[in-house]
């Protein structure tokens, strides 16, 4: 993984780029799929007053994972892990947990307390609630029938505020 590069910035093909990454992840419905396009472009069109932050992985100039998250309005300390994904023949590389980490530390430096993740209940996401428990996370809730009938609404929470783990 060394040569995967992490950046900050957003840049117009990024668009594109997050786009055909989430679909190509097999993961997120085409709905989804443009919502991921539509939050970077919202950043490139509105900078910081967006809500939107990005942390772009890329790989021989290839964007190969990414975050987007951002500080949940109304609140000064708890943050939204809103989107992270990584390229589906990255997956299991650690790659997703240096993105994580990566992000986790942008946030206890801007003086978050909190990270929330949301994801499905649905078995296909699993792998996806494992991750996030390996990681540290705890489920904060369980919403039944969120997303759809016996598709459930899981957030997870992990506090950022003490030592990075």
């Amino acid at each position: 993984m060394r040569e995967v590069q992490l950046r900050d910035d957003v840049r117009p093909t990024d668009v594109a780029a997050v786009r055909d990454l989430v679909q190509g992840t097999g993961f997120f419905n085409a709905e989804e799929v443009a919502i991921a396009a539509e939050l970077v472009a919202e950043r490139l069109q509105r900078g910081p007053a967006s809500g939107y932050e990005f942390l772009f992985a890329e790989q021989h100039g290839r964007v190969v994972g990414y975050s987007c998250y951002g500080l949940i309005p109304c609140s000064s300390v708890s943050w939204d892990l809103y989107w992270i994904a990584v390229a589906a023949d990255l997956q299991g590389s650690g790659l997703g947990r240096r993105l994580l980490d990566a992000t986790e530390e942008r946030v206890r430096a801007a003086g978050g307390l909190a990270v929330y993740a949301e994801t499905s209940g649905r078995e296909q996401y699993e792998p996806t609630r494992g991750f996030y428990r390996r990681r540290g996370y705890r489920e904060a809730a369980v919403l039944p029938d969120f997303y759809a009938k016996d598709d459930a609404k899981y957030i997870f929470l992990k506090r950022v505020d003490g030592p990075a783990s």
